[in-house]
């Protein structure tokens, strides 16, 4: 059997975009700037919405001194939580996490 020159390119052709699909992904391993509804599907680990009204992006956490958000169970921040190794010092309190008031500076443990 003899099949054309085209057949036998076309897997190796697509095998490369076919990969970089598969890890970058529509669900998951999003980057900075896209669409999110939870921050596990981004690779930054921060889904982010500027309001209530806005839709949510992945957005990059918060460096040493910025300010930062606890981790939370809902999966979406108005302010991005430290970036490994960095630690929120914020209002931890039910009424700080309720009124969405619980923004803090993200320090250095070892300081």
């Amino acid at each position: 059997i003899v099949l054309p020159a085209c057949l036998l390119l076309a897997p190796l052709l697509l095998a490369p975009a076919l990969s970089a699909q598969q890890e970058r992904g529509l669900i998951f391993n999003l980057d900075i700037g896209e669409l999110c509804l939870q921050s596990a599907q981004c690779k930054s680990g921060c889904c982010h919405r500027d309001n209530g009204l806005s839709l949510a992006r992945c957005a990059p956490k918060a460096a040493e001194l910025q300010e930062c958000s606890p981790k939370s169970i809902y999966g979406v921040y108005y302010v991005c939580p430290c970036e490994r190794g960095l630690t929120c010092d914020a209002d931890k309190t039910i009424v700080g996490s309720i009124t969405n008031r619980d923004f803090g500076i993200c320090k250095d443990p070892q300081d």
